[in-house]
């Protein structure tokens, strides 16, 4: 310590004789232009993520509920009430906040005897300072987290359009962590995805590369990681609060990044699968799909003796049998379920319901069943030629080729359909057409504009990329044959697909027509239910929704109390719906067999 050091406390007295610098009208006196004064937010565009509340140190934020807003998709209905009794000015609130709803005015004096109304809700109660234009904003192109997700590598087009190796190649540790920092943990993802993922957890443990307390967090509410982590249907990063800014957080990729990691056969030692103590009380699975292996993870793990029954050669439902393996490959869909079945779950293949066994005595020798058996029948457009040989439907294609066997190729084909299995069955018959042809002369067509078009949008992007031409917005009229060979397929311009109701109702342009060249013509307009497995006194008793779909429970409990119904019999359309369906569905039965 220096001698200036001791001696400057008794050097400051000569200041005590100065003559002060009065402020003339302190209160009167406005703000500068970038002052920090009392908080203002635009309650539109605030969704509620609580950013805010996190970053504050001083717990002067606190996210309570205001009349009028509501919890949707997106907006978790909550807003931000501000103590000034403890906040410090530091606008880390403003510079964190992933919609810049929050901001700060210029006004620095509020006086009120009263301590309790330092306490309010900016936008909800109305100050003078709401509309001051002044104050403290988060300056452009400043940001407290990166804004771009970090890319996944995949093969390029002309290096995957002939062939079904995986297309997406996987985060790299380094990558996965630098993409883990971009998550806030606001938690807005969880309330959407229909497993309610620990979502905000399990990339808090990437980003601490702590791999086996992420597949912990999968496993509590999703059985196939492997799976969702390739195909899933990402509804979480529609609403992730970082698309506000930039890009959504790459959140199908993280949870892909995690089961990737770890070796199957240190599932049960982190898992603690053999401590769990069994029942004896029996359960049946219709159906090897999401749905069905979800409850039966679930199920086995409370104890039950679990059977599941697969029509099919092999498990994994539509996974396996609608999903092209440069999706889906299958040895990591085999990674999900090989490790479902070496907890005890047995599972009987190629044996069908209603034919193999009597679903009297399916239920006989159960004490409780669970049907999940998917939409494995294709919708027809039932126009004029559909009945022609080279007409054929997406799904059975599919199966075909997952099953290795010949299809159909020609050399100009129409797919009508704008899901994801169209874009799958497009994709897949290009690559055929390739290998066949050297070239790809594929067209797909829709009802819906691209805008709405239900795919996903990285697969509109890569079909076009592997030479499929889309054109969107035409409603099919009729399939042209001459001398018993198919032309192609006369189609009118769709103006909408759904009425103001939003129900199914399209209309059309008779007046703007056009045609698409094809020898043969594929339907992918979506798929039936198939539940002749079970008895009609049975089916006589299911009550069933306005839409007939079999109608249950929370739980998936229908009518029938003894009967659990999930998937997308009961209204689901992906897979982590039907994962979701499969894991209540176990606690339902579970409830039901311990009354």
């Amino acid at each position: 310590m220096s001698l200036k050091d001791v001696l400057s406390p008794f050097l400051a007295w000569k200041h005590l004789f100065s003559p002060p610098v009065p402020i003339k009208k302190p209160l009167e006196r406005e703000g500068a232009p970038r002052y920090r004064g009392f908080h203002q937010n635009d309650m539109e565009s605030c969704i509620g993520c609580g950013t805010c509340e996190t970053i504050c140190q001083n717990a002067a934020i606190d996210m309570v509920p205001v009349e009028g807003i509501e919890t949707t998709d997106g907006d978790s209905g909550l807003r931000p009430l501000i103590d000034y009794g403890r906040c410090c000015w530091c606008a880390l609130c403003v510079d964190i906040c992933t919609t810049s709803s929050l901001t700060m005015s210029n006004e620095h004096t509020w006086i009120d005897t009263d301590p309790d109304v330092f306490r309010f809700v900016p936008g909800a109660e109305k100050k003078p300072w709401d509309k001051n234009e002044l104050g403290y904003r988060k300056p452009e192109n400043y940001e407290l987290y990166p804004t771009g997700r970090t890319l996944m590598e995949e093969l390029a087009p002309e290096d995957r359009d002939k062939s079904f190796i995986e297309i997406v190649k996987g985060y790299s540790k380094e990558q996965a962590i630098k993409e883990a920092d971009r998550c806030v943990e606001c938690g807005i993802c969880v309330a959407t995805c229909p497993a309610h993922m620990g979502i905000p957890s399990y990339i808090a443990a990437v980003r601490n590369d702590d791999m086996e307390e992420a597949l912990r967090v999968l496993y509590e509410t999703n059985p196939m990681p492997e799976m969702c982590g390739r195909v899933c249907t990402h509804n979480c990063e529609t609403v992730c609060a970082m698309q506000h800014k930039g890009d959504p957080l790459s959140i199908r990729w993280l949870k892909r990044y995690i089961a990737d990691q770890v070796p199957s056969e240190k599932y049960k030692e982190i898992l603690n699968a053999d401590k769990v103590e069994q029942k004896d009380k029996k359960v049946a699975i219709i159906g090897a799909g999401p749905g069905g292996l979800s409850a039966a993870y679930y199920l086995k793990n409370l104890g039950y003796q679990v059977n599941v029954y697969e029509a099919m050669p092999k498990p994994g439902g539509m996974t396996r049998y609608g999903i092209p393996e440069y999706r889906m490959p299958y040895d990591q869909l085999d990674k999900d379920i090989d490790y479902i079945k070496s907890l005890g779950v047995k599972m009987h293949f190629n044996t069908r319901i209603g034919k193999d066994i009597n679903f009297d005595q399916l239920h006989k020798d159960n004490d409780a069943v669970f049907a999940a058996t998917g939409l494995h029948h294709g919708r027809s457009t039932r126009v004029d030629g559909t009945d022609h040989p080279m007409v054929f439907q997406a799904v059975d294609l599919l199966r075909k080729v997952t099953e290795g066997k010949t299809i159909e190729v020609a050399e100009k084909i129409v797919v009508i359909g704008g899901g994801n299995v169209a874009m799958d069955i497009a994709r897949t018959l290009a690559r055929f057409q390739n290998q066949k042809y050297g070239k790809v002369q594929l067209t797909l067509t829709s009802l819906e504009s691209e805008d709405i078009m239900p795919a996903d949008v990285e697969e509109i992007v890569e079909s076009r990329e592997e030479k499929v031409l889309i054109e969107p917005a035409w409603g099919p009229k009729d399939i042209k044959i001459e001398d018993n060979k198919i032309k192609g397929l006369s189609v009118v311009r769709c103006l909408s697909v759904f009425d103001k109701d939003g129900h199914f109702n399209p209309r059309f342009d008779n007046e703007e027509t056009n045609f698409f060249e094809a020898d043969m013509v594929v339907e992918a307009i979506g798929q039936g239910m198939d539940i002749n497995y079970m008895t009609d006194t049975l089916k006589d008793k299911l009550e069933m929704t306005e839409t007939r779909k079999v109608k249950v429970d929370t739980f998936c409990q229908s009518s029938i109390p003894w009967l659990f119904v999930g998937g997308d019999i009961i209204g689901g359309t992906d897979a982590i719906t039907a994962i979701a369906d499969g894991h209540r569905a176990a606690k339902g039965i579970d409830k039901f067999l311990n009354k």
